[in-house]
């Protein structure tokens, strides 16, 4: 059966073969609408670009693609360490490439590494990332982590977010925490929101034990937590909270440093709760309190899932394997004995 060329792209697309090169390409000067269309296209004719569609006369590549939401920061470092390290002892080679949370980005990565890896290792945690499992190559192997694509057929690992949510709650209340907040990740991000939905349902749960609550939304980086905790303090009418549930310790290392700078102890004046343990949760000052994913191991592990599957394409597809976040209790949080 005859490959799609980047003409045949082009011509169900109703765009010149140079507005679908760029398209393809991820280049700026494209319009969305012709994007849109291209990368539909594509998905449709099952498009390899060129040098792809080379390595597949190779049969193997001994190359995993890692496509993840971004790649800048703790969180992501840790992610492809441990991928690294893994693939490293396989005699696997890494490719590696982040959407930037755009989904047009990740269909546009996934078409680019088509037919030069030999397995997909994606995490896409956002609301719409549904829309990515229609252009997923079908040939290739494919384990997601933390991701909203659906059921991979190789394997999957998810966190328990919701539990994480609750767990940090609940914390908060018995070390003496009354009136409480939440800096939460963008509301695109379904692991964000489903931290929230942890966050939420423990305060009703906890009654009159909690008189106050309120939600600040982030976008997980350290600039955002600096600056809800500053919305915090300026804000008027209910006092400011004496706990607060932050959506990832990026943001939580931000809101430490506007309590540092604008005087408020912690944990005495605001206890703090993180999410993820990354490395510098512990070297915070003071040291940071979070649920603790082994972001490490989430690399390490998926990669795994995938070489086993290429390893024997026949096995059975892995079961999923879900993270249940664990309370470590530092300085930043702990009142009480």
């Amino acid at each position: 059966m005859r490959r799609a060329t980047l003409n045949d792209v082009a011509k169900e697309a109703e765009v010149s073969i140079a507005s679908a090169s760029r398209a393809i390409n991820g280049l700026d000067n494209v319009a969305e609408g012709v994007r849109t269309r291209v990368l539909e296209a594509a998905a449709k004719l099952k498009y390899i670009p060129h040098g792809g569609a080379r390595s597949l006369a190779l049969a193997k590549t001994n190359t995993i693609g890692l496509l993840l939401p971004d790649i800048y920061g703790e969180f992501f470092s840790e992610i492809i360490r441990g991928v690294d390290v893994a693939a490293r002892a396989r005699g696997l080679h890494l490719l590696v490439s982040g959407s930037h949370g755009d989904i047009k980005e990740a269909v546009a990565a996934i078409l680019a590494m088509s037919g030069r890896v030999d397995g997909l290792l994606v995490m896409s945690p956002f609301v719409d990332s549904q829309d990515l499992g229609a252009v997923l190559p079908v040939s290739l192997p494919l384990v997601t982590i933390a991701s909203r694509i659906g059921q991979s057929g190789y394997g999957a690992i998810t966190v328990d977010n919701y539990a994480g949510g609750r767990l940090a709650v609940e914390h908060l209340v018995a070390q003496g925490c009354t009136r409480l907040a939440h800096i939460s990740g963008p509301e695109s991000n379904f692991e964000a929101q489903e931290r929230k939905r942890g966050f939420e349902d423990a305060v009703n749960a906890a009654g009159a034990k909690v008189v106050h609550a309120v939600v600040h939304e982030g976008d997980f980086t350290e600039e955002s937590g600096f600056r809800c905790i500053k919305d915090m303090l300026l804000s008027a009418g209910a006092p400011p909270p004496d706990g607060i549930f932050v959506g990832n310790d990026m943001m939580a290392v931000g809101a430490l440093f506007a309590l540092k700078e604008n005087g408020v102890s912690v944990p005495d004046d605001m206890a703090i709760v993180g999410f993820d343990d990354v490395p510098i949760a512990r070297f915070a000052q003071p040291s940071l309190s979070t649920l603790r994913v082994g972001v490490y191991e989430l690399g390490r592990r998926g990669l795994d899932l995938l070489a086993d599957a290429l390893a024997d394409p026949d096995a059975e597809p892995a079961e999923s394997i879900v993270i249940s976040p664990e309370l470590v209790i530092r300085e930043s949080s702990r009142r009480t004995g």
